[in-house]
């Protein structure tokens, strides 16, 4: 078997943010970001913090507001309305997770259509599974980025998807299927998830588990597409903790023909989709 490809994030980052940066630049676009974050949750401020450093590197605008915790829904609710009213912004983002006291459905709902760069609102959503998106969820547009640019045929092939939810799971399966895969959706509740699994050409782990999928849950010659960034504790790391994805990346690798690493695989290609969602909901706003 010939030597596994490894499917690298961040040169496709390069290349998303290259022409975005070049395109604000030849055509003096004025875009503007978004970014509320509510709370203290580590992992949220780096994220938001790539998000401002990635859009100043393209040449946006970018507009974070730092909340307390103890900010209630309905202070949440308006500030979304604010900045849906507000002509200057061109995309919202709500950082995912939100305290528990603050419904994240609701929030969701309240981000207009227009201006909801993650793709999550219903409206974007059955957009999507009608085959007429504006923008996609930024991993799993990732994900269909990174197929193209190596690519990987999608058309014919048996697609599995583990997991189900509507950031990732859902959205996967609606992009591989508008781009003529077969796919199957598995999920907590599959029987015998392994023989599903095993019938795989793309194998795309979302659930959340480090190291959940095995070498013996994948089909020799597979491509294997790892979304998962799981904190794992190690006394060794400078940080205290290593990332690990949904696959058991070591194992599977000289079984797969394609396989992404985490870090440095799918989370790499998520701020920079986000971007081009960004500059997809200028160009609509434009028409």
């Amino acid at each position: 078997m010939p030597e596994t490809l490894i499917l690298d994030g961040k040169v496709i980052a390069v290349e998303i943010k290259k022409s975005i940066r070049e395109r604000i630049a030849r055509e003096k676009l004025d875009i503007c970001l978004a970014v509320v974050l509510v709370g203290d949750d580590p992992a949220s401020h780096v994220y938001v913090n790539s998000k401002e450093k990635a859009c100043a590197e393209v040449g946006f605008r970018s507009k974070v507001v730092r909340l307390p915790a103890s900010t209630s829904e309905e202070e949440l609710l308006k500030l979304v309305a604010e900045l849906n009213g507000d002509d200057s912004v061109t995309g919202i983002l709500v950082q995912i997770p939100l305290p528990k006291h603050i419904r994240e459905d609701r929030v969701i709902d309240a981000v207009s259509p227009a201006k909801d760069v993650d793709g999550l609102h219903p409206y974007n959503a059955g957009r999507l599974l009608t085959g007429t998106p504006v923008v996609s969820s930024c991993t799993p547009w990732g994900v269909m980025k990174m197929l193209e640019h190596y690519r990987i045929p999608i058309a014919g092939k048996r697609a599995v998807v583990i997991g189900r939810s509507n950031i990732v799971g859902k959205p996967m399966a609606m992009l591989l299927l508008a781009a003529n895969a077969t796919v199957t959706v598995c999920h907590s509740k599959t029987v015998n998830l392994a023989e599903v699994t095993r019938e795989a050409d793309i194998l795309v782990a979302a659930i959340g588990k480090p190291r959940f999928v095995t070498a013996d849950m994948v089909k020799e010659g597979a491509v294997v597409i790892d979304v998962g960034i799981n904190r794992v504790e190690d006394a060794l790391q400078k940080s205290g903790y290593r990332l690990e994805g949904d696959v058991d990346y070591a194992a599977v690798l000289t079984k797969a023909s394609a396989i992404t690493p985490v870090p440095g695989g799918v989370g790499a290609t998520t701020i920079p989709m986000l971007l081009s969602n960004t500059l997809a909901l200028y160009e609509a706003a434009r028409k």
